[in-house]
């Protein structure tokens, strides 16, 4: 019994002690952030000031971060005694979409991380005709831009598609045209690419259909 009573007290302890204002939150540290004030997150969540840590409502976190577009994703770490951390990775622009007058740099989701009245170097466009978002076309550049790695992704020039098979792109430079197909096997049809590249002249224009890699095509433009 008295064992059982011993258990009992440690436990309503540190219960008292948990929900208690001397483990309240009182500070919100923002880690993370480039393009975000810091500031601004935090004061999202004052809302949250005064509560036990235990008692930190998720939901309103979420609810709260939610409002800013530029989170991709978050996590939060508890801290005691009173320091709730929040570290966030916000979006990056995937490519540029050219909106007359203005350029817009998009994740690959759609959202507008940035706009600038220039594109910047090494983002590719999206052609105009795929550059709906909510477009088939859209998906299809986005995912084959996501898949690509980054040394060639910021070669490309211009890229465009209408369905799920049929994305090509034209690369700065020379102006070479690459017949990409769909997303899939990327990684692979980034190397033969590459491989292409390394022995075909860069003085002039080609076209790389790298669509079907085991049976690359290579036609002057």
């Amino acid at each position: 019994m008295a064992a059982l009573g011993s258990t009992a007290l440690l436990l309503l302890s540190v219960a008292v002690v948990t929900l208690s204002p001397l483990m309240a939150l009182q500070t919100v540290s923002v880690a993370g952030a480039q393009r975000l004030d810091p500031a601004q997150v935090s004061a999202a969540l004052d809302d949250q000031l005064g509560t036990p840590l235990a008692l930190l409502d998720e939901g309103a976190v979420r609810e709260s971060l939610a409002a800013f577009p530029l989170i991709r994703s978050y996590t939060t770490e508890i801290v005691p005694p009173h320091t709730l951390v929040v570290r966030i990775v916000e979006r990056v622009p995937l490519a540029a979409i050219d909106r007359g007058g203005s350029v817009e740099l998009v994740d690959a989701a759609g959202v507008v991380v940035e706009r600038s009245a220039e594109r910047p170097a090494g983002i590719p466009l999206i052609a105009p005709e795929s550059a709906d978002i909510e477009s088939l076309a859209f998906e299809s550049a986005t995912a084959v831009l996501s898949a690509l790695p980054a040394e060639l992704r910021a070669q490309v020039d211009v890229i465009t598609a209408s369905t799920r098979d049929d994305v090509t792109f034209t690369m700065i430079g020379a102006g070479h045209r690459v017949v990409w197909g769909s997303a899939e096997r990327s990684a692979f049809k980034a190397r033969v690419l590459a491989a292409a590249l390394g022995t075909t002249s860069q003085s002039r224009a080609w076209e790389y259909d790298v669509s079907a890699p085991e049976t690359l095509v290579v036609r002057g433009l």
